[in-house]
């Protein structure tokens, strides 16, 4: 104790006491207060990149099949003989006169139900007319003749022809059928032998039609002189 707190009454030094204990209550208090905050904010650990990364993608759904566009190859397609054929007639005669190609030789040429159709012209290559015969060439489009007049299906056979030059393809079946006179199979022999724009054609393989169908090979297009 200092020389001035022994001047000092008991009872004053008591009080003295008293006010230093006060005071320095006070203080402990103050650097508490001034201390917890920092230590509050200093025992929160700070948000790491994958944890912004997570926050900032909350809501976002992923897409089912993702952006890649599901492709599916088209089959053949085999138009409608009869719908071809009003369409020939409402259009009216293109490239090729339809009346051009005369029943005639079809009449006096008949050929038998179960024959196996066979046409090329002199200079076509060899070993493309055997490509044509085994079916290793693609054909373009195909139409089915069943249930046409004859008119229909030559009007049918031209429309095919033209669809097949406007898109420049020089491959195309045709399916007559056999029936017991085989009389659209004896047309549609007469036709093509007649039509300008035919460099072959050949009865289909068995597994594509066999002797009821016709693989025709065409010129192509840019062969053509009205080719546009």
């Amino acid at each position: 104790m200092s020389n001035n707190d022994s001047a000092l009454s008991k009872e004053q030094q008591k009080l003295l006491k008293a006010f230093k204990k006060q005071i320095t209550h006070a203080d402990a208090a103050t650097i508490t207060a001034d201390v917890t905050p920092d230590k509050q904010v200093s025992a929160t650990p700070e948000p790491d990149d994958t944890d912004l990364f997570k926050t900032a993608l909350q809501g976002v759904r992923a897409f089912d099949h993702g952006n890649t566009a599901k492709l599916e190859k088209s089959p053949h397609r085999k138009p409608d003989a009869r719908t071809l054929a009003r369409r020939a007639a409402a259009e009216g005669p293109r490239e090729t006169d339809h009346a051009a190609l005369s029943n005639t030789q079809a009449m006096l040429n008949p050929v038998a139900s179960q024959a196996t159709l066979s046409y090329r012209i002199a200079t076509l290559q060899h070993k493309v007319f055997e490509s044509l015969k085994a079916g290793r060439l693609r054909w373009f489009e195909a139409v089915d003749l069943h249930g046409c007049t004859v008119e229909e299906a030559r009007d049918a056979v031209l429309r095919i022809i033209q669809m097949a030059k406007d898109e420049n393809q020089n491959v195309i079946k045709i399916v007559h059928g056999k029936g017991p006179e085989a009389i659209l199979k004896t047309h549609v022999n007469s036709w093509l032998r007649q039509h300008g724009d035919v460099l072959a054609f050949v009865s289909a393989p068995e597994n594509q039609g066999g002797t009821g169908a016709v693989l025709v090979l065409l010129k192509r297009a840019e062969k053509n002189p009205g080719f546009k």
